[in-house]
């Protein structure tokens, strides 16, 4: 029989069985020939190969998934339905999913815990080989259950299980970005204008702030800690009550951009030009904010699209059969502008 006898038939699909059949083995030793797994002859897996080759094998999506006992899809769980924080995240994420073709499937639970058990459900449905989880704040969050082995990765909010993998931003070094370029550009009576207290960010950015300016010999601008909201208004409100209590305040460090802005449009109105008389910086980089505030903001960049990256590329070795158990954190970058 010559190998065009072989072939099958040009009007049908060419089918794993026929692999199996050009092959000599069993549909079970051709499945694990193609897809690596198994123990076999190397010649065995090799004659395997070289059939699909011969006949164009061109496995169909399913066939695919069975292969390789993934679906090539990953799920991506989100609290931040506006996308400030998550768009972030997951345009770094499919950086690294997109080398291996992996779809990933967004989910925002919008902050509901009913919703988010929903989601988990669908996904695990619909055999998701792994999940990401972020939010829109760095507090960390109870892990999601009934998993079944699922492997996932907790992006920006880390889990409060630390065996769990988790990929943050360090807050630690942003802090002490931010305090070191006031103080070397000359600052010394530095306030600190941020969110609720109750918010990790806010309450450890605070403590992080204190810490760096007593290290270098110096005290908060007014001797507290403004917390508030995370809003321009907020920075407006804030900027008024420190230029009343401590006007010799020399620089802000705030909590995001979005405060930033509000404590130099304050600035400007009072007549405290920016950065001459009083320096301010940012946080979170957000370009919409920072950009936009007169002058340009210098703010501290979480980097959150290389925690995405990060996580994604952790989540693959999971899934491959290598996961890394604990947090990971992600250096900051400070991008200095014209307001300090």
């Amino acid at each position: 029989m010559t190998e065009t006898d072989r072939r099958p038939a040009a009007a049908g699909r060419v089918t794993l069985t026929d692999v199996a059949a050009l092959a000599g083995v069993s549909v079970g030793t051709a499945s694990k020939a193609l897809s690596g797994n198994g123990r076999m002859r190397p010649e065995t897996r090799e004659r395997v190969l070289d059939a699909a080759r011969r006949l164009d094998f061109q496995p169909n999506e399913a066939a695919r998934i069975l292969l390789a006992g993934r679906t090539w899809t990953v799920g991506l769980v989100t609290t931040d339905g506006i996308g400030r924080f998550s768009t972030p995240v997951l345009l770094g994420a499919e950086d690294a999913l997109g080398a291996g073709k992996i779809s990933v499937l967004l989910c925002d639970t919008r902050g509901d815990a009913i919703r988010e058990r929903h989601y988990v459900q669908t996904l695990l449905a619909r055999r998701v080989d792994g999940i990401i989880v972020t939010g829109r704040r760095t507090d960390p969050r109870d892990p999601l259950q009934g998993l079944h082995g699922v492997p996932t990765v907790y992006a920006l909010a880390p889990s409060t299980d630390p065996a769990d993998m988790s990929v943050t931003s360090d807050d630690e070094g942003g802090a002490r970005l931010a305090v070191e370029h006031l103080i070397a550009s000359g600052r010394r009576r530095i306030a600190h204008v941020t969110g609720p207290a109750h918010h990790a960010a806010a309450s450890h950015r605070a403590r992080l702030t204190q810490t760096q300016l007593a290290d270098a010999g110096l005290e908060l601008s007014g001797g507290r800690v403004h917390f508030g909201d995370w809003s321009e208004a907020w920075g407006r409100r804030a900027a008024q009550a420190v230029l009343r209590t401590a006007p010799g305040t020399d620089a802000f460090f705030c909590g995001n951009d979005q405060i930033a802005r509000g404590v130099t449009d304050t600035l400007r109105e009072s007549g405290h030009p920016v950065p001459e008389d009083i320096a301010v910086i940012g946080y979170d980089n957000w370009d919409t904010m920072a950009l936009a505030s007169r002058p340009p903001l210098t703010t501290i960049d979480m980097n959150l699209t290389e925690i995405g990256r990060i996580a994604a590329l952790r989540l693959l070795d999971a899934i491959d059969g290598r996961p890394s158990e604990g947090p990971r954190t992600v250096p900051c970058k400070l991008i200095i502008r014209e307001s300090t």
